[in-house]
C-alpha cells in the first residue's frame, strides 16, 4: 500500500521520483523538483486556476482527462497517470489551443494564461477530440475555475469556440497508456517509507485507518490541500481513498442511486442530475470544474462545513449514508443513518475512530416529485455559498403536499434539515399562505451568524425569500409575484 516511488507520464516520458514527502503538492513537485515553471502559483488554495494542469487517467487503452488545481493536489495522487502542463503543448508546433488564444488576442498580462490554456486543453480533449462543437456556454462552464485580473474573458471564450475550427490534433492514447502500464509493471526498490498509503479496497483503507489512527484521510484534497499550503500541516501518514474500488461505485437501481464516497463531485452531480435535470444550474455553481474534478462527494460530506453545497440538496433528497468499519473478525461492517444525523456540531460528526464514510444513497424521483435548489454567493461561479436552500415535495391531485423535505445551508453550525418548515407545509395546500407559514418557521428554527460572506439579517431574509422563490417557480408564468415577507413579518 505504500507509495515509495512516484511514477507518472510527463513530457513524452515516464518520470520516476523517490523520497517524495507525502504532503508535497503536485505544483511544488512540478515547479521545484522538475523545474516546470509554466505552472503558476496564484492563490495556493484552488480559487484562481493559474496552477491548472490536466490529468489523463488510463481506462483500458484510453485516457480520461480532467483539469485540476495542482496547488492543492498531492503529488502522490497522480501516480500512474499522465500529467500535462502548458509546456507540453506545442513542442513541435503550436497546439490549436495556443493558436486560438493567439489569434483571438486572449492573453493580456499573461500570468493566468497557462491555467486558461490547460482548462481549454481539457475541454479540447473531452469535446473537440470527441467530435463535439464548443459553444460559448460550454466554454464558460469549463473555464469556471479560472480567474483573469485583466478582465479578458470575452476573447478567451472566443478562443475556446475557435480552437475546434483548426485542424484537430489527437494524443496517442495507446502509446501513453502503454508507457504507464510498462512503468507500473517495472519493479522498484523501496528506498524509504514516504507515509503515503493508497489502498485498492475498502478493507485496506479500514486496516490502514486502524494501524495509523492519527493518519489524515484524503481524497481530492480540495480542503486538506489548504491545510498544507496555508497552515503548513504535515502528517506522518496519509491514507488516499481514491483507489478503493468499493468507494468508486456509482450505481442506479430501480429505486435508488448509490454514490461511492470517492466518486468525484463532477461525476456524482452528473448522476444526480441525470434523474433531476432541474438541479444542473445548482451543480454548475458548485465551485469550479477543476475543484469538482478533484473533490469527492464523500469528502464534501465528511468535511461537514455548514456552507457545503452538497448537503442541503442531499438532505432534501432524504439521503442516507453508510459508515464502514472492521468488526472483531476483521470483516467490513456498515451502519446506515440519515445524512443530517452525521453532524453533532461545527465540523464535528458522530463517526467513531476507525469508521470511514463509504457511500451515499438517494431515492430516485417519484412521478409526483417537484424539486428546486438555490445557492446565493458573491460570485456566480467558483465561490462558496452564503445561503443555500433545497426543497423537494410530492403533491397529490388536489394540490396538497403529501411529502416534503427541505435542506438548508449557511444558517447554523451544521447543514440542517428545516424540520419546522416541513411541518408547516406537510399536508397543506401548496399556496402562498402555506409558504408564508414556512417562512416564519424557518425564522424560528434558524439563527444565522454574521461573517465575511453575509450578515445574519441578510441570511435570514434570503432564506425566507428562497422559500417564496421556490413557490413562484412552481406556479404558472401569469401568477402574481407579490407577497415576499419582510424581516418584521418573519420575526
Amino acid at each position: 500500500m505504500l507509495n515509495t516511488t512516484l511514477k507518472f507520464y510527463h513530457r513524452q516520458a515516464i518520470v520516476e521520483l523517490d523520497n517524495v514527502p507525502a504532503h508535497r503538492t503536485l505544483q511544488e513537485l512540478l515547479r521545484n523538483d522538475l523545474q516546470v515553471h509554466d505552472t503558476k502559483e496564484g492563490c495556493a488554495e484552488g480559487d484562481c486556476g493559474a496552477c491548472t494542469v490536466v490529468l489523463g487517467e488510463p481506462q483500458g487503452d484510453k485516457l480520461v482527462f480532467k483539469a485540476v488545481n495542482s496547488c492543492i493536489r498531492l503529488a502522490h495522487s497522480v501516480n500512474g497517470m499522465a500529467v500535462f502542463s502548458a509546456a507540453d503543448l506545442g513542442a513541435d508546433q503550436p497546439h490549436p489551443v495556443q493558436t486560438a488564444l493567439k489569434e483571438c488576442h486572449a492573453s493580456q498580462c499573461g500570468f493566468c494564461t497557462p491555467g486558461f490554456t490547460m482548462s481549454l486543453f481539457g475541454l479540447y480533449q473531452n469535446k473537440i477530440c470527441q467530435g463535439q462543437t464548443v459553444t460559448p456556454h460550454m466554454a464558460q462552464e469549463h473555464l469556471s475555475g479560472n480567474l483573469c485580473r485583466c478582465t479578458g474573458y470575452r476573447p478567451i471564450v472566443e478562443a475556446a469556440c475557435t480552437m475546434g475550427k483548426l485542424p484537430t490534433v489527437h494524443l496517442d492514447h495507446v502509446a501513453i497508456t502503454a508507457h504507464l502500464r510498462q512503468a507500473s509493471a517495472t519493479p522498484t526498490v523501496q528506498t524509504s517509507d514516504t507515509g503515503y498509503l493508497r489502498p485498492q479496497h475498502l478493507q485496506g483503507v479500514l486496516q490502514a485507518r486502524t494501524q495509523y489512527p492519527q493518519a489524515q484521510l484524503v481524497a481530492g484534497c480540495t480542503d486538506v490541500g489548504l491545510w498544507v499550503t496555508k497552515h503548513h500541516r504535515k502528517w506522518s501518514h496519509i491514507i488516499d481513498v481514491t483507489q478503493a474500488q468499493e468507494l468508486l461505485r456509482l450505481e442506479f437501481s430501480d429505486t435508488h442511486l448509490t454514490i461511492g464516497a470517492a466518486v468525484s463531485l463532477e461525476n456524482a452531480w452528473a448522476a444526480i442530475t441525470q434523474d433531476r435535470p432541474q438541479l444542473r444550474a445548482y451543480w454548475h455553481r458548485f465551485a469550479g470544474l477543476p475543484v469538482r474534478n478533484s473533490g469527492t462527494m464523500g469528502g464534501n460530506i465528511a468535511n461537514g462545513s455548514p456552507i457545503g453545497d452538497a448537503m442541503p440538496v442531499l438532505i432534501a433528497l432524504n439521503a442516507h449514508i453508510a459508515l464502514a468499519s472492521l468488526n472483531e473478525q476483521g470483516h467490513v461492517t456498515e451502519r446506515i443513518l440519515p445524512l443530517e444525523s452525521l453532524y453533532t456540531g461545527y465540523k464535528q460528526n458522530c463517526m467513531a475512530i476507525g469508521e470511514v464514510l463509504s457511500w451515499i444513497r438517494v431515492a430516485r424521483p417519484t412521478a409526483t416529485e417537484w424539486m428546486q435548489a438555490y445557492k446565493i454567493s458573491k460570485r456566480q461561479e467558483d465561490d462558496i455559498s452564503a445561503v443555500a436552500l433545497a426543497i423537494r415535495l410530492d403533491m397529490n391531485t388536489s394540490n396538497q403536499v403529501s411529502a416534503v423535505s427541505i435542506g438548508a445551508g449557511g444558517v447554523g453550525p451544521v447543514p440542517a434539515r428545516a424540520t419546522h418548515a416541513e411541518q408547516a407545509i406537510q399536508g397543506q395546500a401548496w399556496q402562498l399562505e402555506t409558504i408564508q407559514a414556512a417562512q416564519r418557521a424557518l425564522a424560528q428554527q434558524f439563527s444565522p451568524i454574521s461573517d465575511m460572506r453575509a450578515s445574519a439579517e441578510y441570511r435570514a431574509q434570503v432564506l425566507g425569500n428562497l422559500m417564496h422563490r421556490a413557490w413562484l417557480r412552481s406556479q404558472p408564468a401569469s401568477t402574481n409575484i407579490h407577497g415576499m415577507l419582510s424581516l418584521e413579518d418573519v420575526a
